[in-house]
């Protein structure tokens, strides 16, 4: 974290940000008078959790204290028109863009930043954020931006425009495709962008300004619901390795692609049956695999263009050196005290570094084998249950023998069709018969169905 925020927040702090942050971006693009902004609003909101936790009289909590200082101090002088570094929040579109990610990080630390503002840069950002409403949002995702600084103008006491979040919301109720994923506008887009902006925005915004309506009450319950899908999805996303999918555009912003999972860890809504634990050590993978490649940061400390390491030829014409630092939203979790379960709880394997590539059962996803069952016996898809089981509470002979191989033999439904195929783990020893022959394991009703 403090890799990250040093350049940009002592910079900007100092006043000399634009003087000593250097600009990396594709060939015949000039990005630089948008470029501070997105380092600085990426960066908040990203760092904003931590910065909320109460400051204590440990080493972390006296860094802490100092960081929420620095980042005032670094707001005051984005704000400031008299700055060396004041910063452009109306010049071409992408203002609107990192106010909104400014704003975000408003709304996570309440305390830390909007609370704390004096109150001449209190005004001067209220002016900023506003001034913002002169750019037009694309019909996409883009919509949530206008609605987050919408939802941090309310959270800092002025005026704001319930019609721009009711239009973002309403939008993004109609783009929902199914199965956690929203469309980036009326289409779907096979990338990152649910997680880099639109689930964490919704919540967000749904957060500040639910109270406000009952229409957006339900939005809320189902937005919640959606996210927890996409999240479960996210994890499972992550290699063993901590390697993921380089999908769709923007992945120069690097393990800020786990936006939402980051944000389901920290707001303690993480789908059922993936741990805290899970999501720690799958988020650590990422984060070390994507931010400590060799030449991901320059001899100053800046970010440089890539995916896993300095590869300037993936970033869009868009991408410059401020866009990289959505990476630290990645970091949401260190929001959490060191007594949450999340940092305290032993370790365990995330989904691809735990059951599917180490060839082990788990008892959390038995239910899973009813789904490669089908053409075969309902009895022989129990005993495969049943064996789960019995691995993770047997003795290793036990464990041994439920894992072995066998062949199902033909048998016939009460339709009298075939059943017949091969399940890899059916208990089949004289143990498990036994077990059978004594109501243990029971053989299913009969059913009208074919397979299970």
């Amino acid at each position: 974290m403090r890799k990250l925020a040093d350049p940009v927040l002592t910079n900007l702090a100092n006043g000399t940000l634009k003087a000593r942050m250097p600009v990396e971006q594709a060939s015949g693009t000039d990005r630089r008078s948008v470029t501070h902004l997105e380092a600085l609003g990426r960066l908040m909101a990203g760092i904003a959790p931590w910065l909320e936790l109460a400051t204590d009289a440990s080493a972390e909590g006296r860094a802490r204290a100092d960081y929420g200082d620095l980042a005032r101090r670094a707001i005051a002088r984005a704000v400031d028109p008299a700055s060396p570094d004041f910063l452009n929040f109306t010049r071409d579109r992408q203002p609107l863009v990192d106010a909104a990610f400014l704003a975000q990080g408003l709304l996570r630390a309440p305390h830390a930043l909007r609370d704390q503002l004096d109150a001449v840069t209190k005004g001067r950002l209220i002016t900023a954020l506003e001034s913002t409403r002169a750019i037009v949002p694309g019909f996409n995702n883009w919509l949530l931006f206008s609605a987050t600084v919408e939802a941090a103008l309310k959270s800092l006491g002025a005026a704001w425009d319930r019609v721009r979040v009711d239009y973002a919301l309403r939008e993004h109720e109609q783009w929902y495709k199914g199965d956690g994923a929203y469309g980036d506008g009326p289409e779907f887009h096979w990338d990152y962008y649910n997680s880099f902006v639109i689930h964490p925005m919704l919540a967000d915004v749904l957060a500040a300004c639910k109270d406000e309506s009952p229409a957006w009450q339900d939005i809320a319950a189902r937005a919640a619901l959606r996210a927890k899908r996409y999240a479960a999805v996210q994890e499972r996303l992550i290699a063993p390795d901590g390697s993921f999918p380089p999908v769709g555009r923007s992945i120069a912003y690097r393990c800020g692609a786990f936006h939402l999972l980051a944000q389901a860890a920290l707001r303690h809504a993480l789908p059922d049956g993936i741990s805290p634990a899970q999501v720690r050590g799958a988020l650590t993978a990422v984060i070390r695999r994507s931010l400590e490649a060799p030449g991901t940061f320059d001899a100053d400390g800046w970010l440089r263009i890539g995916f896993c390491g300095h590869q300037p030829g993936i970033g869009e014409t868009y991408i410059s050196t401020g866009s990289l630092y959505l990476c630290s939203v990645g970091l949401l979790p260190l929001g959490l005290p060191a007594s949450d379960e999340f940092w305290s709880a032993p370790a365990q394997p995330w989904t691809s570094e735990g059951v599917e590539w180490s060839g082990l059962p788990d008892r959390s996803r038995a239910v899973g084998i009813t789904f490669v069952c089908r053409g075969r016996s309902p009895f022989r898809c129990h005993a495969a249950i049943q064996s789960t089981y019995d691995y993770h509470r047997g003795t290793e002979p036990q464990r041994r023998r439920a894992l072995t191989r066998v062949r199902a033999p033909r048998r016939k439904n009460p339709r009298g069709q075939e059943l017949s195929g091969r399940h890899e783990d059916v208990d089949s020893t004289a143990a498990a018969k036994r077990r059978r022959s004594a109501g243990r394991l029971r053989r299913p009703a009969p059913s009208n169905r074919a397979s299970l």
